[in-house]
């Protein structure tokens, strides 16, 4: 008997929307809303200067376990 496969009977799972989007109107959207999306992009900026100072420091101690 062949598997069941959710996705060919249902098709593909909609993916979920974005909080924001680079570059899209902001004209409709309230003086709370801008905050909670500037709180949002704030906290995303964050997490990636920390994935940043992680992969240099994967590099700096890889320099110096290969340097001779």
């Amino acid at each position: 008997m062949a598997a069941f496969d959710e996705e060919s009977v249902f098709g593909a799972k909609p993916r979920p929307t974005p909080a924001h989007e680079i570059g899209q109107s902001l004209d409709a959207l309230s003086e709370a809303e801008l905050a909670e999306r500037i709180a949002l992009l704030g906290a995303e900026i964050a997490r990636l200067e920390r994935a940043i100072e992680s992969r240099r420091a994967t590099r700096a101690a890889a320099d110096a376990a290969f340097k001779i």
